[in-house]
């Protein structure tokens, strides 16, 4: 399955690069309509123009940035399929290839020459929905309105209530977005737990904390009056209005990377964001 962001004349060598990968390989690709009109593309051997992104299929390549990465490890999420990203966004932290290092790279997704790293996911149910998110469940006030007024709970006991702008809830790969954005601290991929950190508090003493992977967080509106908005992955997905409550949880084994044997979590972390000390 073949799976590439919106701007396609910046991925138009990688996936001519791709299709001629797939035909030494004889390995058939999988586009869907909008991605094949995107491409000018059309049925041919080898060449599906009609799959539905989430089909069955050996392997997913993203050829695009961190969202559209996210997107298909949400789609292959419990099936074991692995994403194989090759990095045409701003950061492309997921992505296990750059651009200007594709020789060979594909010829190695086609053949199995990878590792698979399995990521947790963290669940929940808003608005009458079950939610998944590879990398964060963000909560924010809405625009225009008072600061959100947060209360949370772990494994059942409160730990505290924090006026602020918003609050997120990571996995180790999501550690690297808008929880380190908050200054909350970076998970290596492989720990086993989850973050909560805050957006703007208006207070001295909030801090971000590192939950166990079996502790049930408990997140709270305690607004009197104001609805506060919930993202999946930086996308809307629900509300949660004043008083409610939503429980989220930490879901080991979700999603399937690849990654190239020297595209480490500490490679990646330097080269994405420099040294962590001079």
């Amino acid at each position: 399955m073949v799976l590439t962001h919106g701007r396609a004349a910046e991925t138009a060598a990688a996936l001519t690069a791709l299709r001629a990968a797939a035909a030494r390989h004889r390995v058939s690709l999988l586009f869907a309509p909008e991605e094949a009109d995107k491409h000018g593309l059309k049925a041919a051997d080898g060449i599906d123009v009609d799959a539905a992104l989430g089909r069955d299929a050996d392997l997913c390549v993203v050829l695009g940035g961190d969202g559209s990465i996210l997107t298909a490890l949400r789609a292959y999420a419990g099936t074991g399929v692995p994403v194989f990203a090759v990095n045409f966004g701003e950061v492309g932290f997921l992505a296990t290839v750059e651009p200007d290092s594709l020789d060979g790279a594909f010829d190695r997704a086609f053949t199995g020459d990878f590792e698979t790293l399995d990521l947790p996911a963290i669940t929940l149910a808003c608005d009458g929905r079950d939610l998944t998110a590879i990398n964060d469940v963000s909560v924010h006030r809405r625009a225009g309105g008072r600061v959100a007024d947060l209360g949370y709970a772990l494994a059942g006991e409160e730990v505290g209530r924090v006026r602020c702008d918003g609050l997120v809830v990571c996995t180790p790969a999501g550690s690297t977005g808008y929880n380190l954005a908050n200054g909350g601290p970076v998970l290596a991929w492989g720990v086993e737990g989850f973050a909560v950190s805050f957006i703007a508090p208006h207070s001295l003493t909030a801090r971000a904390l590192v939950a166990a992977p079996g502790d049930l967080l408990t997140l709270r509106n305690a607004s009197r009056e104001e609805p506060v908005e919930v993202h999946v992955d930086g996308r809307p997905s629900g509300a949660l209005q004043a008083g409610e409550s939503i429980d989220v949880r930490y879901r080991p084994g979700c999603a399937t990377l690849a990654q190239l044997p020297d595209a480490t979590f500490y490679r990646r972390l330097r080269q994405k964001f420099g040294r962590l000390s001079s």
